[in-house]
């Protein structure tokens, strides 16, 4: 089966921006970028369509730049604190998400989609970390999130008990043996 000719309506993460004209195959079309709105079918007619869109697609795009930029100024020295169970040498158990940065960024009142932020590496350890914010297609901001260690909890071993004395003991008998096995000597030992 052949792919699919669409043009795509918004920024579709790994496939283009809006106003493209991208092959897809047949499934994701049907499936994803028609119903959700964020492509339409290549047609004749469309691709007419295609140059006005362009042109009013470019305007939105700058306009929600300048907006995005008015913004960014929430985010100049921003520094977002996560507490995260850790080691004694720094190292966290698990690591720090996007969507936790994310639910922390909506606790401020801005709203994040986790897709935009973006990790150089997974944060695994205490510290200071620099994390990027993609507001925009030309436009991302960087942020720093300070992880504080806190200790794990850890089972207090003193408070074992030893198992009974006689409850697992194994008794050594060697002089009873098995009732049902015969001794038999070892072929080997015969002179």
């Amino acid at each position: 089966m052949s792919d699919i000719q669409l043009i795509l309506r918004e920024d579709v993460m790994n496939l283009g921006e809006a106003g493209d004209l991208v092959h897809v195959k047949p499934g994701y079309a049907r499936n994803f970028l028609v119903p959700q709105g964020k492509a339409d079918l290549a047609t004749k007619s469309n691709l007419k369509r295609l140059e006005h869109q362009k042109r009013v697609i470019s305007e939105k795009l700058a306009k929600e730049l300048k907006d995005v930029k008015a913004v960014a100024g929430k985010f100049q020295g921003m520094v977002l604190e996560i507490e995260a169970n850790a080691g004694s040498e720094g190292k966290l158990f698990g690591s720090v998400t996007a969507a936790q940065i994310s639910q922390l960024l909506a606790e401020r009142g801005i709203e994040i989609d986790r897709r935009r932020i973006t990790l150089a590496e997974p944060i695994r350890s205490v510290g200071e970390h620099i994390v990027s914010l993609k507001l925009h297609r030309d436009f991302s901001v960087d942020i720093k999130i300070q992880v504080h260690g806190t200790q794990a909890p850890q089972q207090v071993l003193d408070e074992v008990e030893e198992p009974e004395a006689g409850r697992y003991a194994v008794e050594d008998d060697d002089e009873e043996s098995d009732p049902g096995v015969e001794d038999e000597e070892d072929p080997r030992d015969s002179d």
